[in-house]
């Protein structure tokens, strides 16, 4: 293996190794979640250093001067306040949802008026419509963090991918016999997950635009779905009130996770792919162990439906929000309510 550069991330903290293996072009991260400005630099390289073989002792006075990089970020006061920046006349019909590329430099709609429109953030220009489905455009999403395609998942039971540059066309998938509700790049941006009304989630080459896996064991619709970061696993939540957890290369189902009275709203893998975050319809929200696939906590306090959830990058603060119309309400993983249903 020979290294080649490193990559900066600022968010969560890290740093990206590209490197040469067999002639290809690789990379992995060094992910530094816990990175503190009070962290003692020589320490955490000399950590690095154990279990990164790429980090020799030539490129030392490399990573100390990203890792202080991203000290200094990580110490600097936000003290922003946010007003509105532009309100746009975006389409003829209203909006199901909105999307960012990853630097923020343009953000794609999606409408029931059966486009995708793709916007330049800082003048509100539009760059290019994107038109083809013959029914609502529900679920959009970028190809972050490389930012150069979009996805769109329609009612008319079609997914399509489109070229961010010219805003043409390169792939129809067909497969789904229901409406497209959600969908998901992996992190490689190799694959595209798409949830149905069918109760079916589909694995979709992007490359070739060809079907790779169909999941198959919901007994009701698919309304939300996540990779984790490493791509390997998908977890799916539908109204059967349940959680899949696939294994992505063999689209093998790990886990079905057992626990909500109600329909699944919303899932999420923590940054390190260590817990999985579910919210339902049942007021509730639920911890999960990815690994054993057992219920860790359940999140009691919203008066109503939770409509959506998050982690932050640590993984220790879950953020949600309901239909009681409350303010979101966080919860830190130390002080959770321990769950007593055993899946």
């Amino acid at each position: 293996m020979k290294l080649k550069r490193f990559l900066l991330r600022y968010y969560p903290p890290g740093i990206i190794l590209e490197y040469e293996k067999g002639g290809a072009l690789k990379t992995k991260s060094i992910d530094l979640l816990d990175l503190s400005p009070e962290t003692d630099t020589e320490l955490l390289i000399s950590e690095i250093r154990k279990s990164e073989p790429l980090i020799t002792a030539s490129r030392v006075d490399q990573v100390k001067i990203l890792i202080l990089r991203l000290q200094e970020k990580l110490g600097q006061q936000d003290n922003r306040r946010f007003y509105l920046f532009k309100a746009l006349q975006a389409h003829i019909l209203p909006l199901t949802n909105v999307a960012f590329n990853k630097s923020g430099s343009s953000f794609i709609t999606g409408s029931y008026d059966r486009t995708c429109k793709i916007w330049d953030t800082a003048s509100g220009e539009e760059l290019h419509t994107l038109e083809g489905h013959r029914n609502v455009v529900y679920a959009i999403a970028f190809n972050n963090p490389y930012g150069d395609k979009i996805a769109t998942g329609s009612f008319d039971k079609t997914c399509r991918l489109w070229s961010v540059e010219t805003g043409k066309c390169f792939h129809t998938f067909r497969g789904h016999t229901a409406e497209i509700v959600c969908l998901a790049f992996n992190p490689q941006s190799t694959l595209l997950a798409t949830g149905s009304m069918d109760t079916m989630a589909k694995l979709w080459d992007i490359q070739t635009g060809e079907e790779v896996s169909t999941l198959t064991g919901h007994s009701a619709e698919i309304i939300s779905l996540s990779f984790n970061t490493v791509g390997d696993q998908l977890v799916t939540g539908s109204f059967d009130h349940t959680v899949s957890l696939w294994d992505v290369p063999s689209g093998r189902r790990v886990h079905t996770l057992i626990g909500h009275r109600g329909e699944i709203s919303s899932v999420q893998f923590n940054w390190d792919c260590t817990l999985i975050i579910t919210g339902s319809m049942d007021k509730s929200c639920r911890v999960w162990e990815a690994a054993s696939g057992k219920c860790m906590a359940t999140l009691a306090g919203h008066e109503d439906e939770v409509l959506d959830v998050c982690f932050d990058y640590t993984g220790q603060l879950i953020a949600t929000a309901s239909a009681d119309v409350s303010l979101p309400k966080f919860f830190c993983l130390s002080h959770l309510i321990p769950c007593n249903v055993t899946p």
